[in-house]
């Protein structure tokens, strides 16, 4: 790793602070009413759909209600994209003449672009028509970092407020979040990106002659209006199944770098969104300083280990022992792993490389990034009602080591906050070490496996990180397209998704109630380097360790094995 590579590094953090305030505080306008030129330019269209919909803008939801709305709006998207995957050979816009997919493969894609997840079980190329990629697939690449989003809009605003009883309205978050957000700035990023060289077409699939004289298919479609929303909104999921490792999806250098700008960027963006809701920016500060340093040291042990490549090939007498292998020969190794750690980080799940090549230590990062919880930034909306939960076990760990009363920002945290916030922390790893557990040892599962030992465990680990953490990146090595692993991927998509954001709504519920007390002397600031420093020790105690033995029997035993 040279200076070329730390100053890269550099200058996509300070790109991403540059553009995290301006960005933050257009949210807060969005998702507050307040004046703005695109909010006025707009609005015409906004007010239009409620009285269509018949939504008044004057009535707001009690948390259980603003739940109930988000999960009965994802399950009618959840019907209608099954049915079109179902039915894409009698659909258009298919001039490959595509068949429908199997009943659990179509299940598994439902919720895997539901959840935000984008997980694929199949070459995108291959399985879906144009239609299926832009209509039904699309409308999810927007409503599920919606969901997402406006989840986390209304925790936020149940935290900052006081003595109330509601947290905003599901039906207009949900419309201001496409209409202001995602829609405008995924069109601006998509004309980016087809001025960078991705496609944007509805031509049939090229035939082509090789110069051995074999033929070859090459595939075509509207991947730009995908490839901008599957960024932006940290969707992950690749036009084509070579993802952003694909010319067709990420052609320059400069659309590579930018690429990984937007994965960060809302989740960036909501730091600063929360810092003004709740009126408190050093506190914003020091949530956005925790996720930056948890994310730098993903960066620098995952690239090390790459350029450390396998000792192997230095036995062997290979001039460069570093890991190319999987690697797209246009980045190289720094900005793979640089890519790859955003991807997991942020609940992505893009990918520019192949991670199952990458080191035994280097992939154990990613697959740490992932098991900590979207709270590397995370998702978009998620990551900050991921972070959240650590926070307020955080001051609820400190409250209690200092004999005080655990509280947030002026209010107490009870009894029953705290079951929801721990709700919130022990389904993920339960769901993943549960299933990983059983599909180790079912043949069923296994049969799936194509690299045995230490490696083929990391991968059946990965896999259901990936989901239930809503990732839906692929360390590859498995074949996950099968009734077992279609179905037990779904489980673990759906749990991980909505059993972490109706509990947060639940604490937002409780903690709107609340009335707010004067911080006094004996009280834990909730900013400064040492809420900074408990914050990143309770993450890697109670999110890290939890996951040890199956680093040590996955990677970490890969790890020493390569070495002797």
């Amino acid at each position: 790793m040279g200076a070329k590579d730390l100053m890269q590094l550099f200058t996509l953090l300070v790109l991403l602070i540059g553009l995290t305030k301006p960005l933050g505080i257009y949210l807060d306008q969005v998702f507050t009413g307040k004046t703005h030129i695109l909010l006025g330019l707009i609005s015409k269209l906004e007010n239009w759909i409620y009285q269509f919909a018949k939504i008044d803008k004057k009535e707001e939801h009690v948390w259980d209600k603003y739940a109930r709305e988000l999960l009965v709006f994802s399950g009618v998207t959840c019907l209608l994209t099954y049915a079109s995957l179902r039915l894409q050979s009698y659909l258009p816009l298919n001039p490959q003449l595509l068949g429908a997919m199997s009943p659990d493969l179509a299940m598994n894609a439902t919720y895997g672009y539901n959840t935000n997840t984008s997980w694929q079980s199949f070459t995108s190329e291959n399985t879906l028509s144009y239609f299926s990629q832009i209509v039904p697939l699309l409308f999810q690449f927007f409503m599920s970092p919606s969901i997402a989003m406006v989840a986390a809009v209304a925790v936020i605003r149940g935290f900052s407020r006081k003595e109330s009883k509601t947290i905003g309205n599901f039906w207009i978050d949900l419309i201001r979040c496409n209409l202001y957000v995602l829609m405008p700035i995924s069109l601006l990023f998509a004309i980016f990106l087809i001025s960078q060289g991705v496609i944007q077409n509805f031509l049939p699939y090229q035939k082509i002659v090789t110069l051995e004289g074999g033929t070859q298919w090459i595939a075509g479609g509207p991947a730009a209006a995908q490839v901008a929303m599957k960024l932006f909104g940290t969707n992950g999921g690749g036009f084509f199944n070579a993802n952003s490792a694909h010319p067709y999806e990420n052609p320059t250098a400069l659309c590579n770098f930018v690429q990984m700008l937007f994965m960060l960027l809302l989740p960036s963006a909501f730091v600063y969104y929360l810092g003004l809701q709740f009126k408190n920016r050093s506190h914003a500060r020091s949530v956005w300083v925790a996720m930056g340093i948890l994310f730098v040291i993903g960066v620098l042990l995952c690239s090390h280990y790459e350029y450390l490549g396998n000792p192997v090939l230095k036995k062997l007498g290979v001039s460069s022992a570093h890991n190319m292998e999987g690697k797209e020969v246009r980045f190289g190794i720094f900005n793979s792993a640089l890519f790859a750690n955003i991807a997991t980080a942020t609940g992505c799940g893009a990918i520019n490389a192949m991670l199952d090549s990458f080191t035994p230590l280097g992939g154990s990062v990613l697959l740490l990034n992932m098991k900590l919880g979207e709270i590397i930034f995370g998702g978009a909306g998620s990551g900050i009602y991921g972070m959240l939960t650590y926070i307020l076990l955080t001051l609820f760990i400190s409250g209690l080591m200092i004999g005080r009363t655990p509280e947030y920002l002026g209010k107490k945290i009870g009894v029953q906050e705290m079951k929801y916030t721990m709700l919130c922390i022990i389904v993920p790893p339960a769901f993943i070490l549960g299933l990983g557990a059983v599909a180790s040892v079912v043949f069923i599962a296994r049969s799936a496996i194509g690299n045995p030992g230490f490696h083929g465990f990391t991968e059946i680990i990965y896999t259901y990180t990936s989901a239930v953490s809503n990732n839906g990146s692929s360390f590859a090595g498995l074949s996950t397209n099968s009734p077992y692993w279609n179905f037990t991927l779904a489980l673990g998509m759906f749990f991980g998704r909505y059993f972490t954001m109706i509990p947060m709504l639940a604490v937002a519920g409780c903690f709107c109630e609340k009335r707010t007390h004067p911080m006094s002397e004996g009280s834990f600031s909730a900013g400064g380097p040492m809420f900074v420093i408990l914050l990143i020790a309770v993450i890697f105690i109670v999110g890290a360790l939890t996951y040890f033995p199956v680093l040590a029997l996955g990677p970490i035993a890969e790890h020493f094995q390569m070495l002797k």
